[in-house]
């Protein structure tokens, strides 16, 4: 979290990480407790993630990109669905008999909406937003991230104003929560 940059440096780093968990879960014996931390930490960085995406990148891509609306719009869908993988797999046990069912339908729809970022969202960014609008969003992002919630909240607000009002406090409780109970530690 957090590494300089502009906000596609920043946020192409972030989806290395991710890239990093999902081949440490490969490599964790099935139904192993490595499996279910992996798939926390999986989920305290893809929640911070896309808490910032929503808060600062997709208002950006409806301001400064043609067809931004429907843009911002298609990512939105995307979180939520990946969100409602990450909440139905947060009681999950790494033995319980869907937990690696659940981790492929989810690893599937992460690896897509990167894709698609990487290779669409990006791409039109770099060449329709000036440099300096690109790194002033990378250092909204970075600050965003900090304050973000690390854990998945369905039905919280994916737009602003409402989503940069609760997110801090949201993020708040569940840092306490993760502290309390040592997870992502």
């Amino acid at each position: 979290m957090g590494h300089g940059g502009d906000v596609i440096a920043e946020l192409t780093a972030d989806h290395r990480e991710v890239d990093e968990l999902f081949h440490q879960f490969d490599d964790a014996p099935p139904g192993s407790e490595d499996r279910k931390r992996l798939v926390d930490a999986l989920t305290i960085e893809l929640v911070r993630h896309s808490v910032a995406e929503e808060q600062f990148l997709y208002p950006a891509v409806r301001e400064h990109l043609e067809g931004g609306h429907s843009l911002a719009d298609k990512e939105l869908a995307d979180h939520a669905r990946i969100e409602h993988l990450l909440n139905d797999l947060q009681p999950r046990e790494a033995t319980d008999e869907d937990f690696d069912l659940l981790v492929r339908e989810f690893r599937t729809e992460v690896t897509a909406h990167v894709d698609d970022e990487e290779n669409n969202l990006f791409t039109r960014l770099r060449e329709g937003v000036h440099p300096y609008v690109l790194e002033e969003l990378g250092d909204k992002i970075r600050r965003a991230k900090k304050a973000a919630p690390t854990r998945p909240h369905p039905a919280a607000p994916s737009a602003p104003p409402a989503n940069k009002l609760l997110a801090p406090g949201i993020g708040l409780v569940d840092r306490v929560r993760d502290y309390v109970t040592g997870r992502g530690q």
